[in-house]
């Protein structure tokens, strides 16, 4: 039980401490993370278990598209993109479709790759030249 508790304090420090990069950065991780929990669990044939980690999935990528600034062009690019892994999700969850899963997951992979290269040339989200 101290071990779980230990574990919750630290992980609740991460996030209390971290930077919106790291913040974004982990978000798309979860993504990920719940992506592949839902893959597998179509694959086991576990459909409550899927329903609720694309939800997870769902979610994230609705906080995404809540915190865009619109001030700069291509958060429009961004919406876009969230619009369509939102369907993609969606469909996905009506159909327990793995591919459609997989389809979703390389694009938030993608995405997440491309974010860990901005925080690396920007010095973690703080120096934009």
């Amino acid at each position: 039980m101290a071990l779980n508790t230990g574990y919750a304090a630290y992980a609740n420090n991460k996030v209390m401490t971290a930077s919106p990069a790291e913040l974004t950065l982990m978000l798309y991780d979860g993504a990920i993370k719940f992506c592949n929990i839902a893959i597998r669990a179509i694959e086991e044939g576990d459909v409550e278990k899927a329903h609720n980690n694309i939800v997870k999935v769902e979610n994230i990528i609705d906080e995404f598209r809540a915190t865009l600034n619109h001030k700069y062009a291509v958060a429009e690019d961004f919406e876009n993109v969230y619009v369509y892994l939102r369907e993609r999700l969606s469909l996905a969850n009506m159909k327990k479709d793995k591919e459609i899963l997989e389809e979703v997951l390389k694009h938030l992979r993608t995405m997440r790759d491309t974010w860990k290269e901005v925080m690396k040339e920007t010095n973690n989200g703080t120096k934009l030249s």
